[in-house]
Parts: structure tokens; sequence; C-alpha cells
């Protein structure tokens, strides 16, 4: 329950963020097709490693797109267009 209300704080702080003009595959610095961490922190400075592995669904390090827009419309992320 602990992590759990860490991790609501934490989303609540990155909510707060400005609203970004684009979309979310602008904020793919490198064309991967995916989010690094270090791509999600440059727009989203408080994000941490515990809701980055929230947002990143399969695991595998990266955030795709689908996975992101998942964390966009469960409020983890702000939109960004």
């Amino acid at each position: 329950m602990k992590n759990f209300a860490l991790t609501v704080a934490t989303l609540t702080a990155i909510s707060a963020s400005p609203l970004l003009a684009g979309g979310l595959a602008d904020l793919d610095a490198d064309a991967s097709g995916t989010l690094s961490m270090e791509e999600l922190q440059a727009v989203f400075p408080d994000l941490t490693e515990e809701t980055f592995g929230a947002i990143d669904a399969n695991a595998d390090g990266d955030v795709d797109m689908d996975e992101a827009q998942a964390a966009v419309e469960a409020g983890v992320l702000p939109a960004t267009g």
C-alpha cells in the first residue's frame, strides 16, 4: 500500500507538468519507435524508475506508443497534443 501511495504522489507530480506541443511520438528523440526513461525524463524530470516501470507494462525497458497512450489515458502522463 505504501508503494501505491508513493506512485500516486509521483504520478500527481508528473501530471502537473505542462502539456507538450505535438504528440507522444515527438518525444521519441532517437526515432526508435519507443520511449526510453531518458527521453521521458527530458520532458517529465520527476519521473521515477518505479513509475517508468509501471508505464512499461511488458517490462522490456522501453515504453512503446501503446503503453504511453495507456499512461495518458490512465492519467499517469499528461496528454501531449
